[in-house]
């Protein structure tokens, strides 16, 4: 693989796992509802400015209004929500505690793609991987004190909406350009959370560290990881490029630990231990069988079907951090 691609996932698993650190160092002076309008609105605006010179501004008008339905049904459920959830989780529980939880996303979308979408059969080695993964999601909420259950369990909820929102995105904008969805997604959830986080907005203007947090979530852990995300799945793959699911909590842990000052004992790295191992089982595809490729072969059609398949996949929307 392409060393280039190699450092851009690195780079995207630095600013994703920051994230969970910046969230949580900014909602001790901001409403959820306050920060994220702040940083879907910053997103937002980059987007704009910089998916019209990627794309064509005829484009991505085009895009947006002939998608803008589903653009407003995923930027609810695959971003607005979301990220609400998680702001008002790490206002209970440590950020490395979040990304881990948040690691889940795979195996929830495995379970609700065979469950309500059909998508895919989730059995044999797939099933005992979503299993697992389901023990370490609750070890781990399950031994969170009274007082902390609640943020678990909206980072959970998190989790949920990343992998519905995630299939409805692939079911209904596969035809969209990424860039679209990236900024009508998150033009909408801006638009959808603006009552709430004005009204909860402080009376005072917050300080610097809080102003600088919400400028690195809006620019750097949206817009840019978007852009990055999106490079890296159209190049290398939605294979190699899911790989940031790996990377992010070992990453957020550390970042935790040494900015932050959390600690982890044997219950939160036992369950990222058993999440990532059901991610790894509970999203591996089926494999495929001798029949098919040979069906493929002597219809002549393999190539074109791969590099179809490709451009399909390259269109996966983004579960944003």
């Amino acid at each position: 693989m392409n060393r280039r691609y190699l450092a851009m996932l690195v780079l995207l698993a630095l600013v994703w796992g920051s994230s969970f650190m910046f969230i949580k160092v900014a909602v001790r002076h901001l409403d959820p509802s306050t920060l994220i309008l702040g940083r879907l609105g910053l997103a937002a605006l980059v987007l704009g400015l910089v998916v019209p010179l990627l794309l064509g501004a005829g484009e991505a008008v085009a895009g947006l209004r002939s998608h803008w339905r589903w653009l407003v049904v995923v930027g609810i459920v695959n971003t607005a929500l979301p990220f609400w959830l998680l702001s008002w989780g790490e206002t209970r529980i440590d950020s490395g505690l979040a990304s881990i939880l948040q690691a889940s996303v795979p195996i929830f979308n495995a379970l609700i793609a065979y469950g309500f979408f059909r998508a895919e059969r989730v059995s044999g080695r797939r099933l005992v991987g979503v299993a697992i993964g389901f023990v370490g999601v609750a070890l781990l909420v399950g031994a969170q004190p009274s007082g902390k259950l609640l943020g678990a369990l909206a980072v959970v909820g998190m989790a949920l909406c990343y992998a519905t929102g995630g299939l409805l995105a692939k079911q209904h904008l596969a035809g969209a350009a990424p860039e679209v969805v990236a900024l009508g997604t998150s033009a909408v959830a801006a638009v959808v959370v603006m009552p709430a986080g004005i009204a909860a907005a402080p009376s005072r203007f917050p300080g610097w560290e809080t102003v600088a947090c919400v400028v690195v979530l809006g620019v750097l852990g949206t817009a840019f990881a978007y852009l990055l995300f999106f490079t890296i799945n159209a190049g290398a793959g939605p294979a190699y490029a899911s790989l940031v699911t790996y990377l992010v909590p070992p990453v957020a842990l550390a970042y935790g630990a040494i900015f932050l000052g959390e600690q982890f004992g044997a219950a939160p790295l036992g369950g990222l231990v058993l999440i990532l191992v059901g991610v790894a089982l509970g999203s591996r595809p089926p494999r495929r069988t001798a029949d098919s490729h040979a069906s493929a072969d002597d219809a002549g059609d393999l190539p074109a079907a791969r590099a179809d398949g490709r451009r399909r996949l390259a269109r996966r929307p983004l579960r944003a951090r």
